[in-house]
């Protein structure tokens, strides 16, 4: 059969916008929700401990998780985007020499990682603001990581790659899957095996070691569109600059995230190491939402980068605006939600009448960034997928370097604890205008570009 008569590949390229971005962004949604279990998971069994500095501890670790996940992004998204546009223009053995060098570049960024990770570990911790109370968990927690990097990343890189042919409902299994034995395991190893924090680790490593097999299965068993092969190990030069050039700066983008989050738990340190514990507890819940506007502009992506690939601007165009409609409303109630049960949300994971106060303020503040952060994500995202990363990478540089981080030292300063919290609802909304329009005017331009060569 004929890829384009397959029914993912109609979905990319002529189903009706609005339907088209929820096909492709709900059961991404889905997974993701359940992922938001996968985090909630180790916050929520180590909390039950009722020892506030080994919460605060696997709270401080999450930088190290978020560097895993863009080293991944580097492979994952420029391979994504490259496969996405081949597919599109045609190019079918393209795009699956593109599916054969992101596993293998997966496999050595993985070791890479993992070596320099465990050699400079005592420093890492240091790094991430552990202190006397929370040094030992955080550094227990951060070792095991990194030792299971592997299936760590190789979990994050094969859903990317199965979303960038449209395999939606296959990249969510592997998620689904390591989601569930995480949630499974935590208990048996933090409370039955004794493991405490250790056991929360190994839990996490396992559980995407089982996500990543399953994604391996539906290629082994050729459930997808497209095939790793034996015959492409060796890369082509021209696609490694292809997944690269679109690939570093998406890693870039992640690692800059997780500097300014690194910046806001030092800054949250000097308020108590409680807080810290009560702010992960909030930017876990928050995670919630995130995990909706990112599940959209994941599916908007392929989308994206297929009708890029066609040439087809309009519908590019008409999907844009279906999803920024769609994810602004959908975050809107999830936003109206956190607000009415903030404190009790938070007090699912500690009893402390300190942390469950600071953590719904947290919250409640940070929750304003829903209505906006979703339309910037896609807009990001979109550029990424037509293999434009300088402009996805100048909108994260603005956010990030030129507003983010200025303004949490500024308010921090000026107001306190507030004013470090509002830094980011203050961030969002700028960004989301820029993006949206830059993207609006750079899809114009290359319509008018590609009309005027015909």
């Amino acid at each position: 059969m004929d890829i384009k008569d397959d029914k993912r590949i109609f979905t990319l390229s002529e189903e009706q916008p609005v339907k088209a971005v929820l096909k492709m962004g709900v059961p991404l949604i889905a997974g993701m929700l359940v992922m938001v279990l996968y985090n909630f998971a180790d916050t929520y069994f180590i909390g039950l401990m009722k020892e506030d500095y080994k919460l605060a501890a696997v709270n401080l670790a999450y930088p190290v998780m978020m560097v895993m996940i863009a080293l991944s992004n580097m492979v994952g998204a420029g391979s994504a985007s490259l496969i996405a546009r081949s597919l599109g223009a045609g190019c079918r053995e393209k795009a699956d020499h593109t599916l054969t060098t992101g596993l293998l570049l997966t496999v050595i960024n993985s070791v890479i990682a993992a070596a320099v990770g465990l050699v400079l570990l005592p420093q890492i911790v240091y790094g991430l603001a552990a202190k006397e109370n929370t040094l030992e968990y955080t550094g227990e927690y951060v070792r095991i990581l990194f030792i299971g990097s592997i299936f760590i990343m190789g979990n994050y890189t094969l859903g990317q790659l199965l979303r960038s042919e449209g395999s939606v409902k296959y990249s969510i299994a592997g998620m689904m899957t390591g989601t569930v034995i995480n949630i499974i395991l935590d208990p048996v190893f933090i409370f039955v095996l004794r493991l405490d924090v250790s056991g929360a680790a190994i839990a996490t490593v396992i559980g995407n070691a089982a996500g990543a097999a399953i994604s391996l299965f539906f290629y082994i068993k050729k459930k997808t569109i497209l095939r790793p092969s034996m015959k492409y190990i060796i890369p082509s030069g021209e696609i490694m600059r292809e997944i690269f050039w679109v690939g570093v700066p998406a890693s870039l983008e992640t690692l800059l995230t997780s500097a300014a989050f690194i910046i806001n738990n030092n800054l949250a340190v000097a308020y108590g190491e409680l807080t810290v514990a009560a702010t992960g507890i909030a930017q876990k819940l928050l995670s919630l939402g995130s995990y909706i506007y990112q599940g959209f502009a994941s599916g908007v992506q392929p989308i994206m980068g297929y009708n890029y690939g066609a040439g087809n601007f309009g519908r590019m165009l008409k999907v844009l605006r279906a999803g920024v409609l769609t994810v602004s409303i959908t975050e809107l109630s999830v936003m109206l939600i956190y607000g009415l049960l903030a404190p009790q949300l938070t007090g699912l994971f500690t009893d402390s009448p300190e942390v469950i106060a600071t953590g719904a303020l947290v919250l409640r503040t940070l929750m304003l960034i829903l209505p906006f952060v979703g339309a910037t994500s896609m807009s990001r995202m979109s550029f990424q997928a037509m293999g434009k990363p300088q402009f996805a990478f100048g909108i994260t540089l603005v956010r990030q370097l030129i507003l983010y981080v200025p303004l949490l030292l500024l308010l921090n300063r000026l107001f306190g604890f507030g004013g470090l919290l509002a830094a980011q609802p203050v961030t969002e909304a700028i960004m989301m205008a820029v993006s949206v329009y830059l993207l609006r005017r750079i899809i114009a331009s290359e319509a008018k570009k590609e009309k005027h060569i015909q």
